[in-house]
């Protein structure tokens, strides 16, 4: 059997237990589907283990190589800060444990995937012209994170929708509630909101109380441990192994 580096998954955490069950829950279901693929959860905040330990803890153990996956949707701060951070206090400490870093999970069609699995489980027809979507992340100070989301509804606009607007839960705006009550405002029949959120927590929760006071329809479940982000996740795992042997033949 093929070598398999460990791959350490680091999300966000949150003081929610459910996050870090769902986290769990989610990387049993890439275990399933790669059981030879060593796999370790770490939170960057409110959860333990945080990845330095957990990298750390590896080097003890003799291991020298690790894949360091981010559970994130966009790249924003986290990925670009704060995973960097940890990589460099990482090899500080342990400077002969070979370190790479997997992209972020989004933006890849797999997750608008997962975000029509769980609009169907809440009720909607994917496609239905009479129904408008309003596509919610957690939103962040950095711009860039920002615009993939505007990115991915002009683009999920193409599935037959009435419409597709972006809306965050913080940090910038419309937020779900203005998005929700702006397109019924335009005549929209109905309005769901499709939850671009890994787990639940305060800003799911925030997000489908305030959509469904501001007359959504439907408010869809977070992605949690769909089978098309434990897909995802081995995709990006994939990504940095095929890099490695590229450069290995090179």
């Amino acid at each position: 059997m093929r070598y398999s580096p460990v791959m350490v998954a680091v999300a966000h955490g949150s003081k929610d237990p459910r996050a870090a069950a769902t986290v769990a829950e989610l990387l049993a279901a890439v275990r399933a589907r790669r059981p030879e693929v060593p796999v370790l959860a770490s939170f960057l905040d409110h959860a333990p283990p945080n990845p330095v330990r957990v990298l750390d803890g590896l080097a003890q153990r003799g291991v020298d190589e690790a894949i360091v996956l981010p559970l994130l949707l966009t790249a924003a701060y986290h990925s670009k800060s704060d995973i960097p951070g940890v990589l460099n206090e990482v090899r500080t400490l342990r400077p002969r444990l070979s370190l790479r870093t997997a992209g972020t999970l989004g933006p890849h069609p797999l997750l608008m995937a997962a975000l029509e699995r769980r609009l169907t489980e809440a009720g909607v027809e994917i496609g239905d012209p009479d129904t408008a979507v309003v596509l919610v992340s957690a939103g962040s100070s950095d711009p860039a994170a920002n615009a993939t989301i505007w990115g991915m509804a002009r683009e999920w606009r193409n599935r037959g929708w009435r419409g597709v607007v972006p809306a965050f839960a913080s940090a910038a705006r419309p937020t779900p509630a203005d998005a929700v009550s702006g397109l019924l405002d335009a005549g929209a029949p109905r309005v769901v909101v499709a939850s671009y959120f890994l787990a639940p927590g305060y800003f799911a929760d925030k997000v489908r109380r305030e959509s469904l006071a501001a007359g959504a329809a439907a408010v869809s479940p977070v992605l949690g441990a769909a089978p098309e982000l434990a897909e995802l996740v081995l995709h990006r795992y994939d990504e940095v192994r095929a890099e490695v042997r590229t450069a290995a033949a090179v």
